[in-house]
């Protein structure tokens, strides 16, 4: 087995194609789709996401489609680790993987790295978000402004 490895990174819009071109794909080189859909991570959302059939689940080995409730704390960082154990994974047995989806930050993850970003106390989360509901917007937006006016 060559110890070059390729991921074929297949991104767009929902209901553009990308299933089809990624099933043909999967099936030339043999290998497993995971995707990079930040909706399609979700057994709840169906509508709008185009997520493949449960026929086409079954043509090759998918990742990370209906893995998560929307009851779970999930986000990028963590898709980034779950996402790269599984390529650590499949180019143990193929050269070649595929990974799909719409969600460009969820891609970035993977192609381009993330910035590291120190963990953020809950607690910190709370206090902001019952200011927020005590004191409204426009009081977050001054906030914001104060803090960082290039950004608001």
């Amino acid at each position: 087995m060559s110890n070059k490895k390729f991921l074929i990174l297949v991104v767009g819009p929902t209901a553009v194609g990308k299933t089809d071109i990624c099933l043909n794909l999967a099936k030339k080189f043999t290998t497993e789709i995971v995707s990079c859909d930040s909706r399609q991570f979700y057994r709840e959302m169906n509508l709008g996401t185009a997520k493949p059939t449960p026929e086409e689940l079954q043509l090759v080995p998918h990742h990370l489609i209906n893995s998560l409730s929307i009851e779970e704390d999930y986000d990028v960082r963590k898709f980034e680790k779950d996402a790269l154990g599984i390529l650590d994974e499949i180019f143990r047995k193929r050269n070649v993987a595929i990974m799909t989806g719409g969600s460009g930050l969820f891609a970035d993850a993977i192609t381009k790295g993330l910035d590291e970003i120190p963990d953020v106390d809950p607690d910190i989360r709370k206090q902001l978000i019952g200011e927020f509901e005590g004191k409204g917007l426009e009081w977050l937006q001054a906030q914001v402004s104060g803090v960082d006016p290039e950004y608001f």
